[in-house]
């Protein structure tokens, strides 16, 4: 959804509030594709900083269907979001840096799914868990430890005791 923001960028002292609807369904990225399965509306408040300047602030909240690190089961993730950005208007000179920053502007208007994804792409949880005392699943079978034990080997020899270990095994006699 696109908002035009050219009355909040040149009318000194203007604050407008908004209600918009999240359009997008899913979020992609490196880590994976994750579907939104529940989503407030984003309520935004627009504030004129001075000629050309706004401050864009919003609060949204929405629930992301995503994978425990540990066992593969899907998990809900609630996502809350509150930012507060400043954009600027186009004929603002601007470094690469800023303009990078500002990849939510289109001339005068706001693409709001646009900066919604950005603001969600940096609140995503580094780690996501089913549970605290998620045992995951075996490295052997791929059972789901959480259910119960598989029975597999887990035993895994220290690796600076491999050299002791083969000494021991050519004095064997047999």
């Amino acid at each position: 959804m696109l908002i035009n923001l050219t009355d909040v960028l040149t009318s000194e002292g203007k604050v407008k509030e908004i209600q918009a609807e999240i359009e997008f369904t899913q979020i992609s990225c490196r880590m994976g594709d994750f579907p939104v399965t529940e989503k407030s509306p984003v309520l935004l408040t627009l504030k004129n900083l001075g000629i050309n300047k706004a401050l864009v602030e919003g609060r949204a909240q929405m629930t992301l269907a995503m994978n425990c690190d540990r066992c593969l089961k899907s998990v809900p993730q609630k996502i809350t979001l509150h930012f507060a950005r400043q954009v600027t208007a186009p004929e603002e000179s601007m470094n690469e840096e800023e303009e990078d920053e500002q990849n939510f502007m289109d001339g005068y208007r706001l693409n709001i799914d646009s900066l919604i994804r950005s603001e969600c792409f940096m609140n995503l949880p580094a780690k996501v868990l089913c549970k605290p005392d998620c045992k995951g699943i075996c490295i052997k079978c791929g059972k789901d430890l959480n259910t119960g034990e598989c029975g597999c080997d887990t035993f895994v020899p220290d690796p600076r005791m491999a050299r002791i270990k083969d000494i021991f095994e050519a004095k064997r006699e047999v």
